[in-house]
């Protein structure tokens, strides 16, 4: 089978690997499944190794966004079946222990991520590929009802196994709900789907702060209310202009460095909540005296996926949210390399990959 493979910086490859199989032994018991990918894409964390600022010791593969259909499960498998259409979350979950109880299945004791790992613990699959073998497969994967929905569908389908979701995270975690008034930090695709979770969770008011025309056009198309094109303090002077001269009740950051996060944290208003789901790179820190003055709190980190599919698969199913509009480019797997680029570059918000 063919899978996209990472070289090193700004060398991404499509190889012949060897075929997933399922696994018996102790340690996978088997609850594994072969998924054969339908759909999968380049996310903004993909460009961190990329780009050389994870470096990349040894040649691996890579992707953790994909969506597919079962060909195979193990022998312990009791909740899917061969045919099932499934989205499958970017980390591995068993979604029985105490940490996924909680609610926290990025931080689930038995499982990983994809793309880390060794072959036989069964994390080394990259979900940019043409199949998948896929470890505690009850846990991490999600059926769509009614099997291999309309192709029109995927897309949005794709988002739910990380944008959509880590978005929604950021609006949760902020506290948005009926009346908020919210501004969201970065005009990514998961800063476009937080517009559509600030929207779903009812929110009054809300600010895409973006300064590209095409993203902003979007964001207005998703939900938002208005757009604020400046950063820093003149950014910040904005946002409280808009909101009595004290900021927005809610900021949902959506970057990961340390200018997004000081401009999350200085925009909020006094007892504000900042929801964050940006990855951290560039040395973000909590400027605690701050907070302190201000009563602004911080929340989120790493989106629990799996945990919101079943809250938020039937709007996507059903139209009433529609995050495939983030992908504003197609390739084939073949071409992934200029998927790669296209979002390096800037000229594409997110890339969606057929086989």
């Amino acid at each position: 089978m063919r899978a996209t493979v990472i070289h090193g910086e700004r060398d991404i490859r499509v190889e012949d690997v060897p075929d997933p199989r399922l696994v018996t032994g102790p340690e996978a018991g088997g609850r594994d499944a072969i998924v054969r990918v339908v759909a999968s894409c380049v996310c903004g964390s993909d460009l961190w190794p990329y780009r050389g600022i994870q470096p990349t010791t040894e040649p691996h593969r890579i992707g953790h966004e994909f969506v597919g259909v079962i060909e195979a499960i193990g022998d312990h498998v009791t909740t899917l079946k061969p045919g099932d259409f499934v989205i499958a979350p970017f980390s591995i979950s068993d979604n029985t222990c105490v940490n996924c109880r909680n609610g926290f299945t990025g931080a689930c004791l038995h499982g990983g991520f994809w793309g880390v790992g060794t072959e036989e613990e069964g994390y080394a699959d990259g979900g940019q590929g043409e199949q998948v073998r896929v470890p505690l497969a009850d846990g991490t994967l999600v059926a769509v009802p009614g099997g291999t929905p309309d192709p029109a569908l995927i897309p949005g389908l794709l988002t739910l196994s990380d944008v959509m979701v880590t978005g929604h995270h950021a609006a949760v975690s902020a506290g948005v709900t009926s009346g908020s008034t919210v501004a969201v930090v970065g005009d990514g695709a998961v800063g476009l789907c937080a517009v559509i979770a600030a929207k779903r969770l009812g929110a009054s008011r809300i600010v895409a702060m973006s300064r590209h025309e095409d993203r902003q056009k979007l964001a207005l198309e998703l939900g938002a209310t208005d757009i604020v094109p400046e950063r820093g303090e003149a950014g910040i002077a904005a946002l409280k202009e808009m909101f009595d001269g004290v900021g927005p009740d809610c900021v949902l950051e959506c970057v990961g460095t340390k200018e997004s996060m000081d401009q999350a944290l200085s925009s909020a208003r006094p007892g504000g909540q900042v929801g964050f789901v940006g990855a951290p790179r560039g040395g973000p820190e909590l400027p605690v005296g701050q907070m302190f003055v201000t009563n602004v709190g911080v929340r989120g980190g790493m989106a629990p996926v799996r945990a919101y599919l079943d809250e938020l698969l039937p709007d996507a199913l059903s139209g009433a949210i529609q995050p495939g509009k983030v992908f504003d480019a197609e390739v084939t797997l073949d071409n992934i390399a200029e998927a790669y680029r296209a979002m390096d570059e800037r000229r594409a918000i997110k890339v969606l990959v057929r086989p």
